[in-house]
């Protein structure tokens, strides 16, 4: 731990690294290998766990997922320039995700790096922006023990995030010294004079409405959000594109999902005399338009950890802080409101069995089966309303998704959260166009025997694709339908036993069959290809 004295003798690069992992909890290593990775990887510690994915963007997600699950930085070993360029993709994802990573490349030997070598990357620290908070390659191979602590601190810190380090292969053996460690704190306290002004706020509403994101769940607030809306009598309206679910969404004063487009938004909260966002941007949106409820008519507070998001918020007053730090304080505070009128929520109707399936009843019967302390982590953007109206999240940290709208994340994703929480079970929830991102996840899932349900939602293609189309009008574009796809046999030949369902009674046997399973399982369930979800866009 950090009290530990480290070993102030001289030793290898290599060991001093290790040392300084160890004590900052970073013993599982995700990676993939190559040439420029074997001298960090020899003689393998018995005390770290490597965990072997079969592309990088499956490494980096997965290290991602297991990031989130743990609340701890997790430590990514990459390949030079191609291997981080694989991973790229997922590197902005976690960015979007706050995911605290240590990603290290290996780089070639600085001995031949003058001469443009096979395998090098050229401006190694300068290849991952703006997707990581710091990166650096060391000038001397005895500074990167230290660099690596750096980076450590760095990802920790609020906000959250990848940071980088570029180590050339020969530098292992350098001898070195081990870096003194320290404590960092990773929050920050809230202005109290602007908290006072938000408490005033609230006192004086009528109709106050929460806005709620993920640091909500990040920070492991939920039972003082829940507390502060039954204090206020506030609605609470779930951010728009929220990557972490941060209410219970069964509780009577939730109010439902605030969808990407400025126009719906305005309209769910025009009611309300207050709005504070609480963990979450003001606003994510995915289309263009005016957004009446940014036109300075409402008062609207924000509290949120990362000063850029409050930077580029279009309207309100913006407090950086956490919300662990914050909400003892508002709660204190604010008083018990008494006859506040909430509006309930719609109750769906129950949704009815067919052929084909629809994603509403196919929600409904894995809410049924599901077990109470299920861990979803999804993927499916064509059939996120029918989960939102079907599936509810009722517990803290038991929903993951990413939130760059980059494809590929998930699937590798509910393989790190599952490694990170064994005891408790991961329902991967995935569209066929999404599955066939990071497939590879499945191998490693199998070689973990890992207690993972993948249930794949094909219709047949990019279902997101066809509702956008036919929204903005004109004839279907072509790359779009994805025929002949395989999802069993793509399991079956990484040792992943599965089955397909197409019909009430498939499905019921199919849920049986997954949830019964010991280890990882897949359910491939086919839908009406033209079925996708976007009412709100």
């Amino acid at each position: 731990m950090f009290g530990e004295e480290l070993d102030t003798q001289l030793m290898s690069v290599l060991d001093a690294t290790r040392q300084v992992m160890r004590q900052l909890g970073m013993t599982t290593v995700f990676g993939n290998p190559g040439s420029t990775e074997i001298p960090f990887l020899r003689d393998w510690p018995g005390d770290f766990d490597y965990v072997l994915g079969l592309q990088e963007a499956s490494v980096l997600a997965m290290a991602d997922g297991y990031a989130q699950a743990t609340g701890q930085a997790a430590f990514i070993n990459l390949h030079s320039a191609a291997g981080l360029g694989h991973a790229m993709g997922n590197l902005m994802t976690a960015y979007r995700n706050n995911a605290p990573l240590v990603i290290v490349a290996g780089q070639q030997t600085r001995s031949i790096l003058p001469t443009q070598p096979y395998l090098y990357a050229e401006s190694a620290a300068e290849f991952p922006k703006p997707y990581v908070k710091w990166s650096c390659e060391p000038a001397r191979a005895e500074d990167v023990p230290a660099a690596i602590a750096r980076a450590y601190h760095i990802a920790m810190t609020a906000p959250c995030g990848p940071t980088f380090v570029s180590v050339p292969a020969d530098d292992w053996e350098v001898l070195t010294r081990a870096p003194q460690l320290r404590r960092v704190s990773q929050r920050v306290a809230p202005d109290p004079v602007m908290l006072a002004e938000l408490c005033d706020a609230l006192a004086k509403s009528r109709s106050p409405a929460f806005v709620v994101g993920a640091q909500v769940d990040r920070e492991g607030c939920w039972d003082e959000v829940v507390a502060l809306a039954e204090r206020t009598g506030a609605a609470v309206w779930e951010a728009p594109r929220a990557f972490r679910t941060a209410f219970p969404e069964d509780h009577p004063q939730f109010a439902g999902f605030l969808p990407p487009a400025p126009e719906a938004l305005s309209r769910c909260l025009a009611s309300h005399d207050l709005v504070v966002v609480l963990g979450a941007p003001v606003f994510i949106f995915h289309v263009p338009g005016e957004a009446a409820i940014l036109q300075g008519a409402v008062p609207l507070f924000q509290i949120t950890d990362d000063p850029g998001a409050a930077a580029w918020a279009p309207a309100g007053t913006a407090i950086c802080g956490s919300l662990a730090l914050s909400l003892p304080t508002i709660l204190e505070r604010t008083p018990q409101r008494m006859g506040l009128d909430v509006v309930a929520r719609k109750v769906e109707p129950e949704a009815q069995p067919s052929v084909p399936l629809t994603p509403d009843y196919v929600m409904q019967s894995i809410a049924r089966h599901a077990p109470a302390d299920v861990i979803v982590v999804e993927e499916a953007p064509s059939h996120r309303g029918a989960m939102q109206r079907r599936l509810p999240i009722r517990r803290p940290a038991s929903f993951y998704t990413m939130a760059s709208g980059g494809l590929g994340y998930s699937l590798p994703a509910a393989v790190g959260v599952s490694l990170a929480q064994p005891s408790r079970p991961v329902l991967c929830l995935i569209g066929d166009g999404s599955t066939m991102y990071s497939p590879q996840a499945l191998y490693t899932a199998v070689q973990h025997n890992l207690p993972i349900t993948f249930v794949v939602m094909n219709n047949g293609g990019y279902g997101a694709m066809r509702a956008f189309s036919r929204l903005i009008g004109g004839s279907a574009p072509p790359g779009i339908d994805l025929p002949g796809l395989d999802f069993v046999a793509l399991a079956a030949s990484m040792g992943c036993p599965g089955v397909r369902a197409g019909d009430p009674q498939t499905l019921e046997s199919g849920l049986a069959a997954a949830l019964a399973a010991k280890g990882p399982f897949l359910l491939e369930i086919t839908l009406d290809s033209g079925v996708a979800d976007f009412r709100d866009i």
